[in-house]
Parts: C-alpha cells; structure tokens; sequence
C-alpha cells in the first residue's frame, strides 16, 4: 500500500499553500496497492515535533477502500460516501495546515490506515477517541507520507 501526494516527494518541503501562510488547503493525496478485505481507510495527518507534544492537523475515517485520490481541499466530497472528520488540536473539524512556531523544520506525517471494519466514530471525535476505535479493530496495512515544514 501507498500514499503519495504531487504536491510534494516523501521527506521534502510542504508548498506554503497547504500551510497557515498560503490558503490552507490539504494537499492531494494519492492511494494504491490497497490490499484485498480492506473495508475502510483511516488518513491521520499530525506533527510530532510540535512544542507540547504530538499536534494534529487532519483526522478523516471510513474513507472507501477503492478510493485511489483525495484531490486538494477534497475531503468534503468524500464525506458523501460515508468518510467522517474528526477534531484537529486546534479544536475544529478538518483540515488545518502547518503552522509551527519559526525556527528548525518540523515533520508533518501523512499516516494511511487500512482497516477489515469501518469505525463506529461520530463526526467530531478526536485523536483519542480515534487511537481508541484503532485499537479494537484489525489494521491490514499501514504507510506514511512524510512532508517539512518550517515557517520563514
């Protein structure tokens, strides 16, 4: 299994448009090689370099397994297929960008979860209640996409 984004290579720089200093938006996402039983995918984009410990800027589940492509800004047209948004640290449902204080670049982790159930989560739940949830489900396959940032 897969996730990659045009938008940047594994371990390069996010572009400013997907941060707090461009327009915001989630980046296009890419999935392949989903293996056979999956019945949900999980998208977890966090910051573990962040000052007070592990920050999240993404939580998306019950994402339809043949979904090969998130588009930029895209998860709102994936929720009408069942995909359900979770709480961000910053307090708010979807997506937030980069945004860590100047100085040394931070590691932002795009982490993709295939799962043999959906997850019964509501809309609005956080990171807590996610790593919950994936505790008592099957995870089939898991990979990583790993952006940097560091503002100017």
């Amino acid at each position: 299994m897969e996730i990659t984004s045009p938008a940047f290579p594994n371990g390069e720089f996010i572009p400013d448009k997907y941060t707090c200093a461009g327009t915001d938006v989630s980046p296009e996402l890419r999935i392949g090689g989903v293996p056979e039983g999956v019945k949900s995918l999980v998208i977890v984009m966090d910051d573990p370099d962040a000052p007070g410990g592990t920050f999240t800027h993404w939580l998306l589940w019950n994402v339809s397994p043949t979904t090969t492509e998130i588009k930029e800004d895209g998860a709102m047209s994936l929720l009408v297929s069942g995909a359900v948004l979770g709480k961000t640290s910053f307090g708010e449902v979807g997506y937030r960008g980069p945004c860590p204080p100047r100085g040394m670049p931070h590691h932002y982790h795009f982490k993709l979860y295939a799962l043999a159930a959906p997850l019964s989560l509501q809309i609005g739940s956080d990171k807590y209640e996610l790593q919950s949830a994936l505790e008592k489900v099957h995870i089939l396959a898991q990979v990583e996409l790993v952006g940097l940032y560091s503002r100017k």
